[in-house]
C-alpha cells in the first residue's frame, strides 16, 4: 500500500517536518492508548495535559522570553493536525490554547499582561475563550453578560455557554458589554482568572463528539475583575473577538484535517486486510474509487489550511482564505469519516474500531468558531466587496 506520510512534504521546512514527526510520535505513544477511555469517561486525563506542557505544545507561538517556543502559527497548525489524527479532543485543547487565547494575548495584551499570563500559559495554565452565550451564537455580539464600572475594577454578571477547555482552564478571555446602548461598541474583553471571586465553572455538556474536551457553562455573580485585566481597549472587544476568530478558524481547519487523516489511514489499513470473495477489498475498483475520492478531499483540505496559515504568518490578508479552509475542511472531514465507516462495513459502526469516533468528532467542525453558513457568508461578502 502507498505511504501514509503527510503529502506535499516539499511545502514544509526541515524544522517543520522534524516538529511534525515529534508531535506524531508523542501522539502515538502518549495519547493513543488513552483515547478510548477518555472518550468513554468524557474526561481529559490531567497527567496528559501536564505532558502537553512538557512537550512544549501549549506555548508554540509565545516568545521564548515568556517560556514559549517562539515559533510560527503554521507550527501550531501542524501540532493541531497531528494531535487530531489521534484524538480530536486533545487537538482542540491545544488549538484553543494556541490559536485563540495565546494569539489574542500576543496581539492585544499589554507587556504586563503578556509577562504574567503568557508565561503561565506556556508552562502550567490552560486557556479558554468565552464568547458564546445562549442568545449569542452566530449572532456573536448579542451578549447579555454585563460589566459594570466600579472605579478601580469591573463587576461582571451573567453566564457563558459552550466554553471549550473550561474545566481545565486557569485563564479565560471573557467578552462582556459595559454599555448596551452602544451596541457592539460597548463590548470589552477581560482576562478572568479561575480563582477570581464571583466566578465559577458550571455544567459540563454531555456531547456527541470530542467528549474528552470539556465544554462548560461559566457563571459570573458579581465577579470582580481589575481594570488592569481589560484586554485591548474598552469598547473594542468586538474587534478582539473577530480578529482572533479569523485566526482560530485556520486552527479548526487543521483539526479537521487531522481527524480526516486519522480516518483515512485507518481505512487504508483496513481495506488491505479485509477479505471478501477470496481477495482483499482494496482490490475492488469500487473500493479504490472511494479511497481515491477520500484522498482528493483530504489533499485539497490540507492545501487550503496551510495556504491560509502561511498567509497569516506572512502578514498578508487571509480572512477569506481562512473561511474557505474551515468550510471545506470541516464539510469534507465529515464526508471522509462517513466514507470510512462505509468501507469498514458493520465493523465501522462499532466502538471496537476507531472510525465511528472520528465520525462523531468530525461533526463539531461545521459548528464551532463560525458555522459553515457563516463561512459561506464571509466568502460571498468578500467576493462581492
Amino acid at each position: 500500500m502507498a505511504s501514509i506520510n503527510h503529502p506535499a512534504l516539499t511545502t514544509f521546512s526541515e524544522d517543520e517536518i522534524a516538529f511534525r514527526d515529534a508531535v506524531r510520535a508523542f501522539a502515538e505513544s502518549e495519547i493513543k492508548p488513552l483515547v478510548h477511555d477518555m472518550d468513554q469517561a468524557a474526561q481529559m486525563k490531567p497527567e496528559l495535559v501536564k505532558k502537553l506542557f512538557e512537550m512544549g505544545l501549549m506555548g508554540i507561538e509565545s516568545p521564548e522570553k515568556y517560556g514559549g517556543a517562539g515559533s510560527s502559527f503554521t507550527m501550531a497548525c501542524i501540532a493541531v493536525e497531528e494531535l487530531g489524527r489521534i484524538d480530536g479532543s486533545v487537538s482542540v485543547l491545544v488549538d484553543v490554547q494556541n490559536t485563540l487565547v495565546t494569539n489574542a494575548l500576543l496581539r492585544w495584551g499589554t507587556e504586563a499582561q503578556k509577562e504574567k499570563y503568557l508565561s503561565k500559559m506556556a508552562t502550567e495554565w490552560v486557556g479558554a475563550y468565552a464568547l458564546s452565550e445562549s442568545s449569542s451564537g452566530s449572532d456573536a455580539f448579542a451578549l447579555k453578560l454585563r460589566a459594570e464600572d466600579k472605579g478601580d475594577h469591573y463587576v461582571l454578571n451573567g453566564n457563558k455557554l459552550w466554553i471549550t477547555n473550561a474545566k481545565e482552564a486557569g485563564l479565560f478571555i471573557v467578552f462582556a458589554n459595559i454599555d448596551p446602548s452602544k451596541g457592539y461598541k460597548g463590548i470589552t474583553a477581560f482576562l478572568v482568572e479561575k480563582d477570581f471571586p464571583g466566578f465559577s465553572v458550571g455544567k459540563k455538556e454531555d456531547k456527541l463528539g470530542i467528549r474528552a474536551s470539556s465544554t462548560c457553562e461559566l457563571l459570573f455573580e458579581n465577579c470582580k475583575v481589575p481594570k488592569s485585566n481589560v484586554l485591548g481597549e474598552v469598547g473594542v472587544g468586538y474587534k478582539v473577538a473577530i480578529e482572533t476568530l479569523n485566526e482560530g478558524r485556520i486552527g479548526i481547519g487543521a483539526q479537521m484535517v487531522g481527524i480526516a487523516q486519522g480516518a483515512y489511514e485507518a481505512t487504508l489499513s483496513y481495506i488491505a486486510s479485509r477479505e471478501q470473495f477470496g481477495k482483499s477489498i482494496a482490490q475492488f475498483q469500487g473500493v479504490q474509487f472511494q479511497l481515491a475520492e477520500m484522498r482528493v478531499k483530504l489533499e485539497a483540505a490540507k492545501l487550503l489550511v496551510y495556504n491560509a496559515a502561511r498567509l497569516k504568518d506572512a502578514g498578508k490578508p487571509f480572512i477569506k482564505e481562512a473561511a474557505i479552509a474551515k468550510y471545506y475542511s470541516s464539510v469534507n472531514c465529515e464526508k471522509i469519516c462517513s466514507m470510512a465507516i462505509d468501507l469498514f462495513g458493520g465493523n465501522g459502526f462499532t466502538k471496537e474500531y476507531p472510525v465511528e469516533k472520528f465520525f462523531r468528532d468530525a461533526k463539531i467542525g461545521q459548528i464551532y468558531e463560525g458555522t459553515s453558513n457563516m463561512q459561506l457568508q464571509t466568502i460571498a461578502k468578500m467576493e462581492l466587496s
